[in-house]
């Protein structure tokens, strides 16, 4: 199989089901920022050097096909494949890993800078680039374009578990959190 088919050469590209959009098409800048936020997530696993986070990071990577999954099909045409399910299960599990991580970190009490470690501004990176994900998919359904609210639920989630990760991440690594301070 070639990896090129030249079909998108002239700026269009198909959702599931068939359906021609230009690349520059809403839908397509949401489940292309969750590729990138896959990637993201894929560089953190890679750069935390801890085996259980790489696990849960794994779960989430494969969470991350199935939300771009849902968001690459067209809403108004039966997709051909089976398109797995994001369930609350899945949130739940998210929200089970923040409880854990903050169970023994410090309680903020201030703003904090993305700094401090290679891998913790890495996870910054990938929260911002999860919270534009979701973003898009608002935007999706601002424009009466169906997108499932289990998804911007579930980004929503993840970029709170991102967040947390990166001060979890310090922890490990004996790096404390950098409070803003604000120029007066």
């Amino acid at each position: 199989m070639k990896i090129y088919t030249k079909a998108g050469d002239e700026g269009k590209t198909s959702l599931i089901g068939g359906t021609r959009v230009p690349k520059s098409h809403i839908r397509i800048e949401s489940y292309g920022t969750v590729d990138e936020l896959n990637s993201f997530v894929g560089l953190v696993s890679d750069m935390c050097g801890n085996a259980e986070i790489r696990k849960v990071l794994n779960e989430v990577q494969d969470r991350l096909f199935t939300v771009g999954s849902h968001l690459a099909c067209d809403p108004d045409k039966e997709s051909a494949i089976q398109i797995p399910d994001l369930t609350e299960i899945d949130i739940t599990n998210l929200e089970k890993e923040i409880d854990t991580m903050n169970a023994v970190l410090e309680p903020m009490r201030s703003f904090i800078l993305p700094v401090g470690h290679s891998a913790i501004s890495m996870t910054h990176v990938a929260r911002c680039v999860c919270r534009r994900a979701e973003r898009w998919c608002v935007n999706l359904q601002e424009e009466n374009l169906f997108v499932e609210p289990i998804v911007i639920k579930y980004l929503n989630r993840l970029s709170d578990y991102l967040f947390v990760l990166a001060r979890y991440i310090g922890h490990l690594n004996g790096v404390a959190d950098m409070p803003w301070k604000a120029r007066v």
